[in-house]
C-alpha cells in the first residue's frame, strides 16, 4: 500500500517551528507548520530538529587565522583539526586576547596551573595557545577511551568532575560547552574543513 505525503509548509517557516500530521480520509499524510483544523497532531517539535551553527567572518574575523597552526599541531598530537578548531572557537571566539573572569588565558583558554604544567611559557602567543591546549585536549581524550563528550566536558570543567559524576557533570553551562562544540566540530569536519592557508608568491618584479 502507497501513501502519499503532503507537506504544506509556509515558505519562510520561523526557526523553531512546531512541525504537525493529519491522516486524510483517503490515507494521504499531511504534514505542516500551520494546522487548519483540530485533526492535526503534535509530530516534531524544535528539539528534535538538529540545528547547525554558522559561523561568518562578521562575526569572527579572524575565523580561519589560525588554520595551519591548528593542523599542525593536531596532526602532532593526533587529534582531530576539526575538534581543536571547534574547542577554540568555542572557547575564545578565535581572539588571541581573549581572557575569562576565572583567569583562563589565550586562544584556547587555559589556565595558568594548566598552561604551566604543560610547558606553555606564554599562553598568549597563538602558537603555544594551540599546541598546549590541543596537548592538553589529548590527554582528555585519552583519560576517556576517545569519548569526545566527556574529553570535552573535561576540558570545560576538569576531569575530576567528569569522574565525580561518571559523565557529563550537570553543570548546565559544561552540558551547552559539548553540546556547542560537538556541533561546530561537525560543521569544521563535513562542511567547512580546516585548510591549509593558500599564499600567493609575489610576480617578477619590473
Amino acid at each position: 500500500m502507497w501513501v502519499l505525503c503532503v507537506i504544506a509548509l509556509a515558505a519562510r517557516p520561523a526557526a523553531g517551528t512546531d512541525i504537525y500530521r493529519a491522516e486524510l480520509e483517503d490515507g494521504t499524510l499531511r504534514f505542516t507548520d500551520s494546522p487548519t483544523h483540530s485533526g492535526y497532531e503534535l509530530y516534531m517539535t524544535p528539539k528534535n530538529i538538529p540545528t547547525r551553527r554558522r559561523v561568518n567572518y562578521v562575526t569572527y574575523p579572524l575565523l580561519d587565522s589560525f588554520d595551519g597552526q591548528i593542523l599542525a599541531s593536531a596532526g602532532r598530537h593526533g587529534v582531530s583539526a576539526a575538534l581543536v578548531k571547534a574547542v577554540i572557537l568555542a572557547e575564545s571566539g578565535m581572539n588571541p586576547n581573549a581572557k575569562s573572569y576565572a583567569g583562563a588565558m589565550g586562544l584556547m583558554q587555559l589556565m595558568p596551573t594548566t598552561a604551566s604544567g604543560l610547558g606553555v611559557t606564554d599562553p598568549w602567543d597563538p602558537v603555544q595557545s594551540i599546541d598546549g591546549g590541543t596537548r592538553y585536549l589529548r590527554r582528555m581524550l585519552d583519560t576517556f577511551g576517545g569519548d569526545i563528550r566527556l574529553a570535552l566536558a573535561a576540558y570545560n570543567a576538569g576531569p575530576g568532575n567528569v569522574k565525580k559524576y561518571n559523565g557529563v557533570p550537570p553543570f548546565r553551562q559544561t552540558q551547552d560547552y559539548v553540546v556547542k562544540v560537538q556541533d561546530l566540530y561537525h560543521l569544521f569536519r563535513d562542511e567547512r574543513p580546516v585548510m591549509v592557508p593558500v599564499t600567493t608568491a609575489p610576480g617578477p618584479q619590473p
